[in-house]
């Protein structure tokens, strides 16, 4: 009888270790740090969304010191998020990211100013300090002044341009005149510290036709020629969205997922759910496919920098559907 119920052990120990064995390892390199922002993906881990897809995910925070275009290059991730402008002008100077779902639709991006300061409209930004975000954060600022025909050099037909840190401390230290928020984050940040909406002037990209997509997911251009690899990948994109689709309609669930896998303790409820609200205003369609008219889109504004663009050249397979062919 012993031997019998060893043996049974021993056979749904082989079988537990087998399965384990058959879920596929995929790590996804975040942009920024852990929070409402990547709920999608947090939630799908939680709630085994992964695991019923036979997936194995980790899930790497990022922060003011990783650059997912050179983490994945480097070979320590599968998958990255990192907006079109970051991913294009890596691809262009040699790393070949191909965006194979884009979770974003909408542009969160925003200049806040001190009304304050006089500025009521775009050409007003002339002669004064604008915070910017770098680390690849940078390109759609730089497009939008090389329309405005206004230097980033501290000319007087220009503005200054000082290098933010993930803040807003610049301006409610009132050493610039606007710095960069993001509608889901720093606007926030800007109000919690003191400021009230009238006191301030916002402009977002995507009302001033200056959007280019954000939260995208990108592998290297080589992986997708292997069969297993895009397979793979097809059912990491789904688990995700659905993951995704959760956290749209279980804010508070959300939430919680985001909080607990917060190892930094800073988040707080407030501003998670605050920022849940605010992401799932910027997503797309529940499948996450790209819209070609959105890339064709963020490409001529990236093109649009006269003497300086951001990208020198139309990408040619900057994209792929080889993934979501590989669902049906």
């Amino acid at each position: 009888m012993k031997q019998s119920l060893a043996i049974t052990a021993g056979l749904a120990l082989g079988l537990a270790v087998s399965s384990a064995q058959a879920a596929d390892s995929v790590t996804i390199q975040l942009k920024w740090v852990t929070q409402a922002q990547f709920a999608g993906y947090y939630v799908a881990k939680e709630k085994g969304f992964y695991k019923d897809a036979g997936l194995d995910v980790t899930i790497k925070p990022g922060g003011p010191d990783v650059a997912p275009p050179q983490i994945i290059a480097g070979g320590g991730a599968d998958v990255t998020v990192d907006w079109m402008p970051s991913a294009l002008a890596s691809r262009e100077k040699g790393v070949p990211l191909v965006n194979i779902s884009q979770t974003f639709k909408r542009s969160g991006l925003m200049l806040t100013c001190r009304a304050e300061t006089g500025i009521k409209k775009p050409t007003d930004f002339k002669g004064k300090t604008i915070g910017v975000w770098y680390g690849g954060n940078e390109y759609p600022f730089l497009s939008w002044m090389s329309k405005l025909n206004l230097k980033t050099d501290a000319s007087p037909a220009g503005v200054k341009v000082i290098k933010q840190g993930f803040n807003v401390d610049p301006l409610l230290q009132k050493q610039a005149d606007c710095v960069s928020t993001m509608t889901y984050n720093e606007y926030w940040q800007v109000i919690d510290g003191g400021y009230k909406p009238s006191q301030l002037v916002v402009f977002k990209y995507e009302d001033e036709g200056v959007a280019t997509l954000e939260d995208g997911l990108y592998v290297l251009e080589k992986n997708l020629k292997d069969p297993a690899f895009v397979a793979k990948m097809a059912k990491f994109v789904k688990a995700s969205m659905k993951g995704w689709d959760y956290a749209k309609t279980h804010v508070d669930e959300a939430v919680k997922i985001i909080l607990a896998a917060d190892t930094t303790g800073a988040k707080t409820e407030k501003d998670q759910k605050r920022m849940m609200g605010e992401v799932a205003k910027l997503l797309g369609e529940s499948n996450g496919k790209l819209d070609v008219k959105d890339y064709d889109r963020t490409v001529a504004e990236l093109m649009a920098g006269g003497s300086d663009p951001v990208i020198t050249k139309k990408p040619e397979g900057a994209y792929s559907f080889a993934v979501y062919d590989a669902m049906k």
